[in-house]
């Protein structure tokens, strides 16, 4: 095997995925309406979960649309976020994140939250217990736009409740400046004759749809809850996975938390402390899923108040501050089973940015650095194809000779092989040791959120983004041909020609994959064919100059 069947590989492995996706996106089962499903009979019915119980058991509603609601809401702006906050639960039903622009409109916000016509996301909470607010119950905001004013480095929103049986309930949201993190609290003040001891839960509230952009070149990016506790670790649920009962993730634990997963950006709620929470996960609608957790509220006797919170991050994956925020938090940036490599390329290429400020330079350094490390299997590869390029014109005199006896055809070659002291495997495995390096750093490129929107130079203004003019791919198309007539020209005619066509399959494939990840092939490729063509010069002027002698 050498370096042109190892290409045929890539390609027919690149291909074989892309028409697996394209299939399972054609057939997957569209889900039917739940017939004859009982509807809800009041506001505090529906999605409210209750401890220890059943998906099953939550009436669904007729579509994701029907949970949209028209009631009054508030806009909370600060440093770093827009949110509106709707006075139906005190649901946060639109968030805007003002350091992240919307792909398709640069002069617009990223919006995490919405509850507009194409997509549904919201982060709810409420109580459970007699009488207590749910994320259904009208609370009375605030007048007026609520800002973070200069100066000030926190600002609570606080929303009240209709009293019920002497019980009174205040949420309140608390936003920070330079941070993505809003404290989600209930106060409860217990003006009833007997103790009461409520639990409260804090959810996200999401339809199926993949999110900007989810699927992206050939990978489907993950979208979805995850959880995460000290003995369960990290576990993802897919939409389908909670529609047919089948998702799978830890269900109670004193510590850990819950997200809602995006490409580049993520929803998580936090609760603080060794509390006992109960995670759940289920549909409640036609294209409509909530997940979340059950926290206890320690009782509240008659005359008495309590309190209970979580913290809600909403906001980027960037990896640096997520570990910061709570522990195992930055495992939703998920490289899979290449994370062993792909952790410390990230930190190497975030270490190299701190120095030169920018993400494609970054790029180009980190490739160079991976070649340099590299070097010896490259240069063991090159010389074995060098060597096979030398001895081209043999093997097709050997073909010639024994072109009808397979057999004594292989007996032959492989005699050459040994006089010539060549391993015919020797171009090949080189290569195969850094296919993990190089599949690891594929998906630091696609899954970092810090290329988002990161220029390099002139036409390139979006590293995750594909090349508006089609520079790159061009240049990587024309770089693999270089590469190609530097190999052994194969024997047969058919595979020859096939190896001409591969650059050109490799410019289309390329056309719509990040300018970041065809930035990094165009700089290997450059540099392979360096040292491929200094190697192959050394070889061929060696044996050019043992022929006279």
């Amino acid at each position: 095997m050498d370096q042109r069947r190892l290409i045929l590989f890539l390609v027919l492995s690149f291909s074989i995925l892309m028409l697996w996706e394209g299939w399972q996106k054609q057939h997957q089962p569209v889900p039917a309406p739940a017939a004859n499903a009982p509807q809800a009979t009041s506001a505090a019915d529906g999605a409210v979960p209750t401890p220890s119980s059943s998906a099953a058991a939550v009436p669904p509603t007729a579509d994701a649309q029907a949970a949209v609601s028209n009631a009054p809401r508030v806009t909370v702006r600060t440093d770093m976020l827009v949110a509106e906050v709707s006075a139906e639960g005190g649901s946060i039903v639109h968030l805007e994140l003002t350091k992240h622009k919307s792909r398709d409109d640069v002069s617009r916000n990223f919006v995490l939250f919405d509850d507009g016509a194409e997509h549904l996301y919201a982060a709810q909470s409420g109580l459970i217990g007699d009488g207590l607010p749910t994320h259904r119950t009208s609370f009375a905001l605030p007048a007026g736009e609520q800002v973070l004013k200069d100066g000030q480095d926190t600002l609570t929103v606080r929303l009240e409740a209709p009293e019920q049986n002497g019980v009174k309930v205040a949420k309140l949201l608390t936003f920070h400046r330079g941070s993505y993190v809003v404290d989600v609290a209930w106060e409860i003040t217990n003006g009833s004759g007997a103790p009461i001891a409520p639990h409260a839960y804090y959810q996200f509230t999401r339809d199926g749809k993949p999110s900007e952009p989810a699927r992206r070149f050939g990978v489907n990016a993950f979208t979805g809850p995850a959880f995460y506790t000290e003995a369960e670790k990290y576990q993802k649920v897919k939409f389908d996975e909670i529609e047919n009962g089948k998702a799978k993730f830890a269900k109670k634990a004193s510590d850990g938390w819950m997200a809602m997963v995006q490409h580049y950006f993520v929803g998580a709620w936090l609760p603080q402390g060794n509390v006992e929470r109960e995670f759940f996960a289920r549909k409640v609608g036609n294209d409509l899923y909530s997940s979340g957790m059950i926290l206890p509220v320690e009782a509240i006797a008659p005359g008495q108040s309590g309190k209970v919170s979580a913290e809600l991050y909403a906001g980027p994956q960037e990896q640096d501050k997520l570990a910061s925020v709570a522990k195992g938090l930055d495992l939703v940036v998920d490289y899979g089973w290449l994370t062993v490599i792909a952790a410390p390329l990230f930190w190497v290429l975030s270490w190299i940015h701190s120095v030169v400020g920018n993400w494609g330079w970054s790029i180009i350094l980190v490739t160079v650095a991976i070649k340099a490390l590299f070097f010896p299997l490259s240069a063991a590869s090159y010389k074995s194809m060098a060597k096979m390029r030398v001895l081209g014109p043999r093997m097709q005199r050997l073909k010639q000779l024994y072109g009808d006896d397979k057999v004594k055809l292989q007996q032959e070659m492989m005699e050459m092989y040994k006089r010539e002291k060549i391993n015919p495997l020797g171009g090949c495995l080189p290569i195969l040791v850094q296919i993990p390096v190089f599949i690891s750093l594929y998906w630091v490129l696609l899954g970092s959120v810090e290329m988002r929107h990161a220029p390099w130079l002139g036409w390139i203004q979006d590293l995750s983004a594909q090349d508006p003019y089609y520079i790159l791919p061009v240049l990587m198309g024309i770089s693999m041909f270089v590469q190609t007539k530097l190999n052994p020209t194969p024997p047969d005619p058919i595979q020859a020609k096939v190896m001409l066509i591969m650059p050109l399959v490799f410019s289309v494939m390329f056309l719509w994959f990040p300018s970041g990840l065809v930035l990094y092939w165009v700089v290997n490729n450059v540099l392979s064919i360096t040292q491929q063509w200094k190697i192959t010069r050394m070889i061929e002027g060696g044996k050019s100059a043992a022929k006279p002698a």
